[in-house]
């Protein structure tokens, strides 16, 4: 199996050329993409006139979709003969950066070709002004519970990009506001666990025979002391350390309610709670060369009903406070399907990544304007989950 390229795009880096930390996975025989380690040291190789050109027809093929000949070159204002455009497009292509689709067809970027374009050519500045109101406006518009959020952030990025818009939600972690454990019959008791977002989360425990009602309203008091205001995961660790240590201030069947109530509540899945939206899976309809090659879209649906497995992509952008971008088979995920997926970290009211969000869509996508555009979307959904959050603390 490849090892993916990641590049991690660090805001600080705009509005600069880019220069990508990669790993390059070796390409499989017949592929036309470079082999390992070639997009970057290609790069150096050429000249200022390979480098025009090689510019021009990634260019072309983002703008338009198409195949791109010496002509179209010429059009665009390359001061070459088609014949020298020609020769040096031929050089490109046993650079691995080109290839043709078709054997009377002009040429297209390579994954490896696009790879370094992005690396080493491509300038990022921010999001258009008319794309920050339009951003602004429909997410401030949507509330400021969570759910309508996120899934309003994946309509914005499937609408202004053209993809599929996705996000990942954060694991259900809320602060606490009440703990409670509530009789249902002899043998059964429902511990309830309510969130300060209003949520709430159920469980059903086995009692011991004869278990006192005392019982019930001291464990619930001891998890309100401790865990309120906090989140589960904040709190579970340390409740569990002191009743473990018989510092805890229980008689035996309390604190066994108190374990075995954390224990449900946590579950075994550190992400419990945890899913993926997506919107505009149509609009991946809408590329041209969509027609021609049905399987691929058929695959990239089918990869798209995955939610653990993107999920998974989602979270490695949470690794750090970045813009992450997967071109074709870069990513194992993608290389049936020949997609693009550009992804960012968003905050909570803490500072602290939660989750994730970014768009997939062909390879032509306009990377100079989509990059900007996740990365500033992330922002926008940080900073009104973050008054959000702040809102229900004064409440």
């Amino acid at each position: 199996m490849e090892r993916s390229i990641i590049t991690w795009l660090n805001r600080a880096d705009w509005p600069h050329t880019l220069h990508a930390m990669t790993s390059t996975p070796r390409n499989p025989p017949g592929s036309g993409a470079a082999p390992s380690g070639a997009p970057l040291s290609a790069f150096a190789a050429m000249d200022k006139r390979s480098r025009d050109i090689f510019r021009e027809i990634v260019q072309s093929y983002l703008d338009t979709g198409e195949p791109v000949g010496s002509r179209t070159i010429s059009r665009r204002g390359v001061a070459l003969s088609p014949a020298s455009i020609r020769n040096i497009m031929s050089d490109l292509a046993e650079m691995g950066l080109i290839d043709s689709p078709h054997t009377s067809a002009g040429r297209i970027p390579t994954h490896a070709g696009l790879r370094m374009f992005v690396d080493s050519l491509l300038q990022l500045g921010e999001p258009g002004e008319d794309d920050k109101r339009q951003i602004e406006s429909r997410l401030a518009s949507s509330g400021r519970r969570m759910e309508n959020v996120l899934g309003e952030a994946s309509e914005i990025l499937s609408g202004l990009v053209g993809g599929a818009g996705l996000v990942s939600t954060p694991a259900a972690d809320a602060p606490i506001r009440h703990v409670e454990f509530v009789r249902i019959s002899s043998e059964q008791a429902l511990a309830v666990i309510v969130a300060e977002s209003g949520e709430v989360e159920n469980r059903v425990l086995a009692l011991p025979p004869g278990l006192p009602a005392s019982s019930l309203l001291e464990a619930g008091n001891y998890l309100n002391a401790r865990m309120k205001g906090r989140t589960l995961s904040e709190a579970r660790a340390a409740v569990l350390e002191e009743v473990g240590s018989r510092r805890a201030l229980l008689d035996q069947t309390a604190a066994r309610l108190v374990e075995d109530g954390l224990a449900q509540w946590s579950g075994e899945d550190p992400g419990r709670g945890r899913s993926l939206i997506v919107r505009g899976r149509a609009k991946l309809l809408d590329d041209p060369r969509a027609g021609e090659d049905l399987d691929k879209v058929r695959d990239l649906f089918k990869e798209l009903e995955r939610s653990e497995n993107l999920l998974n992509v989602l979270d490695t952008a949470r690794e750090a406070d970045g813009v992450r971008l997967f071109i074709g088979s870069e990513n194992p995920l993608f290389s049936l399907s020949g997609s693009a997926m550009i992804v960012a970290p968003y905050m909570n009211g803490e500072r602290k990544i939660v989750g994730a969000l970014g768009v997939i869509g062909p390879t032509r996508l306009n990377y100079a304007r989509v990059i900007p555009m996740v990365d500033y979307t992330a922002q926008v959904v940080g900073r009104i989950l973050g008054g959000a959050r702040a809102d229900t603390k004064r409440e």
